[in-house]
């Protein structure tokens, strides 16, 4: 059944790609594309259209559900971006899908990131932001979409659910350091995808040197349901940055750290007596470096990450990926990822300690074909093990369809 979902992926992706030629793209630019110049006011309207189709071995992985082992994910994102002057700037993303993680849901509409930013100086690089946008922590953010993804998804420790739930509190440190009840969406990542909370951030560059600062609703952990200011407000702000240092055009290094409580109300019932939302936090430290040199792109992040739970204490995790990406001709390229993440022990209830969570590897392969320079098409293989008793490990399949415009 999954190949004939690849296979029709594939049928409907080359025929979308004959409609998506470089002629036709081109008017549609120029009919998306607004100014005037009397105002200063510059308008585009740009999208991609998504097909996805995902066989699991077991049952869905990571933040992802399905009824079954397949899944079909259409998505349909759009991007608007404005410019009035040389000093402000606007952007939106929405997006009509099925959930901001593979889901079989019904499909909705929703807007990801809107947000303002004002550079007050021309000859400066500092800029002032506010709106709902992605995290500044890392390196994978900034290229998470999937024309610049080489994968379809997400690396490790962006996406593996860990005992950590931001919805409920463990009863015991037994509770905590034993199965979770279910897999899946009711637990936390370290970092949830590209963690589209809201915010203002400030940033600003000096040399080979830039700086970002943001005051967000939310740490990175938190789920999409946090991430709107409407939904989840400042009572219990998260702070993160970065710094980035490019010595030149081939290498690039980042430091990364957030700090901020965790917990959403839903979990205030299960805390103990006395506690609140701002007694629990997830504190956050990161590295990462990317490499380019000729047809090779090299991207590494480690992340050490703690968050403090009730009646368990400090339970820390660390977790890394190194990603390599080639491209072999000036349609095909290739990826290759490995990511690990290693748990801390903590209490145990019993009087020892074990660990938290079960140590995990995943390797990631994945090639592509550029069909035109706006249509592309990707697949995927993936394996999960852990050191689990009798775990024989996990995989996923899938397969991606992208056209932009």
């Amino acid at each position: 059944m999954m190949r004939s979902r690849f296979v029709g992926v594939y049928f409907v992706g080359s025929t979308i790609s004959r409609v998506f030629s470089q002629e036709w793209i081109d008017r549609v630019d120029d009919f998306l594309t607004r100014s005037s110049s009397s105002y200063g006011l510059r308008g585009r309207l740009s999208g991609t259209l998504d097909l996805e189709g995902y066989a699991f071995e077991k049952a869905s992985l990571g933040s992802m559900e399905a009824g079954g082992h397949t899944l079909f994910n259409p998505r349909l994102s759009l991007f608007v971006d404005g410019q009035w002057g040389d000093h402000v700037y606007s952007f939106v993303q929405a997006r009509v899908d099925r959930g901001f993680d593979p889901a079989d849901r019904e499909v909705q509409a929703r807007a990801d990131e809107y947000a303002v930013r004002v550079s007050p100086w021309s000859d400066r690089e500092l800029s002032f932001q506010v709106g709902k946008f992605a995290t500044v922590i890392g390196s994978w953010a900034p290229r998470h979409l999937s024309w610049d993804n080489p994968f379809i998804t997400s690396p490790l420790v962006y996406s593996h659910p860990t005992h950590v739930s931001d919805v409920e509190a463990p009863d015991s440190a037994a509770d905590f350091v034993g199965p979770p009840d279910e897999a899946g969406y009711r637990y936390n990542p370290v970092i949830w995808g590209p963690s589209y909370s809201s915010g203002m951030l400030l940033s600003g560059g000096l040399g080979d040197v830039e700086v970002a600062v943001a005051m967000k609703n939310a740490p990175p952990a938190s789920r999409p349901e946090s991430w709107s200011a409407l939904d989840v407000g400042f009572e219990h702000p998260s702070f993160e940055g970065r710094i980035t240092y490019q010595p030149g055009p081939q290498w690039k290094f980042g430091f990364s750290a957030s700090e901020g409580p965790y917990y959403r109300t839903e979990a205030l019932e299960d805390l103990p007596a006395g506690k609140g939302l701002g007694d629990y936090r997830e504190q956050l430290m990161g590295q990462d470096l990317a490499f380019a040199w000729h047809h090779v792109q090299l991207w590494a992040e480690v992340y050490e990450a703690r968050f403090s739970v009730p009646r368990v204490g400090d339970a820390d995790t660390l977790g890394w990926y190194l990603e390599a990406k080639y491209k072999l001709t000036a349609q095909w390229f290739t990826a290759l990822r490995w990511n690990q993440q290693w748990f801390s022990d903590v209490p145990n209830g019993a009087g020892g300690q074990s660990p938290w969570g079960a140590d995990v590897w995943r390797m990631d392969t994945a090639i592509g074909y550029r069909l035109t320079d706006h249509a592309q098409i990707k697949l995927q293989y993936e394996f999960l093990g852990n050191r689990e008793r009798g775990s024989e490990g996990s995989s996923l399949a899938a397969v991606q369809f992208t056209a932009r415009f």
